[in-house]
């Protein structure tokens, strides 16, 4: 069953985000994230707590069995365009574009996000 997409939280959720994520990974449904949230999550880590470190996690991301990595075709890239444009008042970025159409690709409706633009393009945010 699809139904998670996880996307980097904002530094002022880090303690709920941490006790919500521990309850995701205790439960039985699949995980998903995308290249392009991945990509700018090692760009903070390497920038606040070192490459290093980052590539660190980075391994242990894409060597873990609990989260599945999406990587948006072309098609799903063009597609994002139409979320980067419907949702420019929102200030949405063009990895939120691609995480919308790769949501909409693979039906995943919940996301494990405080980011109201979830809300906004029609995907419900995981409270807990």
């Amino acid at each position: 069953m699809r139904s998670w997409r996880v996307t980097l939280g904002r530094i002022q959720y880090h303690e709920k985000s941490q006790s919500l994520w521990g309850r995701l990974a205790a439960g039985r449904e699949r995980l998903f994230t995308s290249h392009f949230v991945l990509d700018e999550t090692f760009t903070l880590l390497g920038r606040t707590a070192g490459h290093a470190f980052a590539a660190e996690r980075a391994r242990a991301i894409y060597g873990s069995a609990l989260l599945t990595v999406l990587r948006p075709t072309e098609e799903t890239e063009l597609r994002s365009l139409d979320f980067f444009v419907k949702f420019a008042d929102q200030a949405v970025s063009f990895t939120d574009g691609v995480s919308f159409a790769l949501m909409r690709r693979e039906r995943i409706r919940r996301v494990f996000s405080f980011d109201a633009h979830f809300e906004s393009a029609g995907f419900v945010l995981y409270a807990g």
